[in-house]
């Protein structure tokens, strides 16, 4: 068996990857799929699209790859976190869209829990807040929402999961109704200190047990997918949240060292060891992995629009034509000239966690350009990862970080970072962090790779950025994104009144 098939579906595409025993990436396939926004602040997608595009770009990358199916030793599954979909066991029949992450629908709902006094214990079970980005709330409107689901849910008849219990689902013919503990621990309803989904929590949220996955460890063999799906019997060894798959695949495997991805949000994920760090009302504790009995914890700041924002530009004002366009273009003028963007399109994350803020561009003079909004776009990402990363050094000293995702080859955003930031990060030779980081789950479950030490030689430094501004700058810098995410909060109160 010669290579690891890492599937790994995202928030606007699903892709493949044939990954090798040196961590080399062999062949890959992409796709995207259609996003649905049926109202402002909602997001959706086609469950239907999300395992269609999968199952294609199996195939395509094998093919790229020149690579029979048999020569596969093991499957890994990383995905698009908190996105929600329920199905009837029976037909396999998606009930309803999915519900993105990004969907910001049960914001009300998020706020009378809040009012009811109750974020402190579910901060406490979960290492969760109360937010809409999560699955559990999510699980609730469709249940309240759509005609017949709750009685349905509660004859056993549905099956509930983020999208990696969907394509196991689907790659199994409906044998394998399951979660990893990664990905159970972004649903608002698992108690990640006992390991189990709480009871408690499910009768305020009013969800039936019946509907939930049984959760495993990260990596271990859960099944095959069938022969109709992949042409043999090949185990499915691997699962993890796509942020904690980066985390894995960056070899973060000590307390202190961190990652941030870059994608179409910025995740910023930091070890904290087999113990989970005291809550903290700005950042997220989480399951970073679980693998042989151990759990092990991260911290985590999410920022909602990283990498959408460039796509913003390119969709929506049209001001390039490519991702890739926007770093010339940003690079072509020195500086923003005092423009600050707040891409706040879908509220503020962490440290924040205010879902009313409203994106603004603020400083704008006649002679401000489509370079300068560019640039000050670019920062925006930046200045986000750096509210989140000071609160980090707040709790644990951060001894390295590593980053990975699409924009983290972008060169300006990467200095941009350690400027504002005052911290080097390091770039590694690999790109698809996600991927390799489930693959080395599934490698481990069915022995492809030894242990942790060994894929810790596999990872190799690309590139260290080292910070060139003065503590003068870099304040200036800060002081003006504090006014300008002011701005967007009170932009959000009075247009939520």
């Amino acid at each position: 068996m010669k290579y690891i098939l890492a599937l790994d579906q995202g928030t606007t595409s699903s892709r493949a990857l044939i990954i090798n025993r040196e961590g080399t990436i062999e062949g890959k396939a992409q796709k995207e799929f259609r996003q649905i926004f049926p109202k402002p602040g909602w997001v959706e997608h086609d469950p239907m699209d999300i395992w269609a595009t999968q199952a294609s770009v199996m195939t395509e990358a094998m093919v790229h790859a020149r690579v029979n199916l048999r020569e596969v030793a093991g499957i890994g599954i990383t995905n698009q976190r908190e996105t929600t979909i329920l199905w009837d066991r029976k037909t396999s029949q998606p009930i309803y869209n999915a519900i993105v992450w990004q969907d910001r629908r049960t914001t009300d709902f998020c706020k009378k829990l809040k009012a009811d006094g109750l974020q402190p214990l579910f901060q406490k079970k979960t290492g969760l807040l109360l937010d809409p980005y999560f699955s559990g709330t999510k699980i609730k409107w469709i249940l309240d929402n759509v005609n017949g689901a709750r009685a349905k849910a509660e004859k056993g008849e549905l099956a509930f999961g983020t999208v990696d219990s969907w394509l196991v689902w689907q790659m199994t013919e409906g044998r394998q109704h399951i979660t990893d503990a990664t990905n159970a621990s972004r649903t608002l309803l698992y108690n990640i200190h006992e390991g189990k989904w709480d009871e408690e929590l499910l009768k305020i949220l009013d969800i039936p047990q019946e509907l939930l996955p049984e959760v495993k460890s990260s990596s271990e063999v859960y099944g095959d997918c069938s022969e109709d799906v992949c042409s043999t019997l090949i185990p499915i060894g691997g699962i993890a949240g796509d942020q904690q798959a980066a985390l894995f695949g960056q070899t973060c495997f000590e307390q202190g060292i961190g990652k941030i991805t870059y994608g179409t949000g910025c995740f910023i994920l930091m070890n904290t060891g087999t113990q989970p760090p005291k809550p903290s009302k700005h950042l997220l504790t989480t399951i970073a992995y679980q693998m042989n009995g151990t759990t092990h914890y991260a911290l985590e700041g999410s920022v909602f629009i990283g990498g959408a924002v460039v796509q913003w530009l390119k969709d929506s004002l049209g001001i390039i034509k490519t991702y890739e366009e926007v770093e010339d273009l940003a690079s072509s003028v020195p500086s923003s000239e005092g423009v600050v963007f707040v891409p706040a399109f879908t509220g503020l994350g962490a440290p924040h966690w205010d879902p009313n803020a409203r994106g603004i561009i603020a400083g704008v003079t006649r002679g401000t350009t489509a370079a300068h909004i560019s640039r000050a776009a670019l920062k925006g990402i930046c200045l986000q990862v750096n509210d989140i990363l000071e609160i980090i050094q707040e709790i644990i000293p951060i001894s390295e970080i590593r980053v990975d995702g699409g924009a983290a080859n972008d060169n300006l955003l990467m200095q941009t970072q350690v400027n504002l930031a005052n911290l080097p990060v390091i770039r590694p030779k690999w790109t698809e962090l996600t991927a390799i980081g489930v693959a080395f789950l599934a490698g481990l479950s069915v022995g492809y790779w030894k242990n942790q030490d060994e894929l810790k030689g596999l990872w190799k430094k690309e590139k260290r950025f080292e910070p060139k501004f003065d503590e003068e700058r870099r304040n200036y810098e800060i002081g003006m994104w504090r006014h300008a995410v002011k701005c967007a909060k009170m932009w959000g109160e009075y247009g939520s009144k």
